[in-house]
């Protein structure tokens, strides 16, 4: 394990739970009428009643996707997150999607102990042409004051296929010598959909000191055999009222997920 990553989570295998802020001002799903504050403080209160180990805000439902987010959008997820800082009580994180230079920014604003993001590659998307630039966002972060802030860095990106044609645990393997993240996400193709155990056996194989986590699609009754191979596991859709990735988290399905995943630990 790196040093940032076991001094943010604290433990082995951490489970992190994602608030997922409604569609934000700016965005053509955005409801005037829904109390976004109001929503986000429910879901945080419920996954850390369930005892999981962080929280991540993300603006999943600010579709379409863009990589240069409206500045609105950005500030919106500060504002709420700094309402809710007082009520916080488990490490945070959060993600722009997908943009990491807003990611990076609001990381930095809101003091979130980490960020998660697309941050490598060269993808062909629904969003267009994707090349993120790692190295511009890390040392827009310590320009800013916030090297303790760690960097998740998802290598398998969602709503798109990768152009470079090395198979993906060499991808990943030249993401963390050429570009220094404190852990590498396995993602499936869509939100919601899991990564195959293939995948996660296959990277985690090749980078036996980083942290390897799952990042999509974790299941109540997948979660034990996914950290029986990941270092730990990002989740959200699983955890909605009916597993439906617009809906509130379910404070039941919550507390079952980490009686699970407590199970699996020990």
């Amino acid at each position: 394990m790196t040093e940032k990553f076991s001094r943010v989570f604290g433990r082995s295998k951490p489970v992190i739970g994602m608030v997922h802020i409604g569609a934000l001002p700016g965005s053509p799903l955005h409801d005037p009428a829904l109390d976004l504050f109001d929503a986000a403080r429910a879901d945080l209160l419920a996954l850390q009643a369930a005892g999981f180990d962080a929280v991540m805000f993300g603006n999943e439902n600010d579709r379409p996707y863009q990589f240069d987010v409206d500045v609105a959008s950005t500030a919106t997820m500060a504002a709420i997150i700094g309402r809710l800082r007082a009520e916080i009580t488990v490490p945070f994180g959060v993600n722009v999607l997908w943009d990491p230079m807003s990611s990076i920014a609001l990381g930095a604003a809101t003091g979130a102990a980490f960020v998660r993001e697309i941050f490598t590659g060269t993808y062909a998307s629904d969003m267009g042409p994707w090349t993120p630039d790692a190295g511009k966002a890390m040392r827009y972060r310590d320009r800013l004051g916030r090297q303790d802030m760690a960097m998740l860095y998802n290598i398998s990106a969602e709503f798109a296929h990768s152009l470079d044609q090395r198979p993906l645990p060499d991808r990943a393997r030249s993401a963390v010598f050429s570009s220094i993240p404190d852990a590498v996400l396995v993602s499936g193709q869509i939100t919601g959909e899991a990564a195959a155990l293939s995948d996660l056996e296959a990277v985690k194989a090749v980078l036996p000191d980083t942290p390897v986590l799952a990042n999509t699609g974790v299941k109540h009754d997948t979660v034990a055999d996914v950290l029986a191979i990941a270092d730990g596991c990002i989740v959200g859709s699983s955890l909605k009222v009916d597993g439906h990735t617009w809906n509130a988290v379910d404070p039941d399905r919550a507390r079952d997920f980490m009686d699970r995943v407590r199970q699996a630990r020990t």
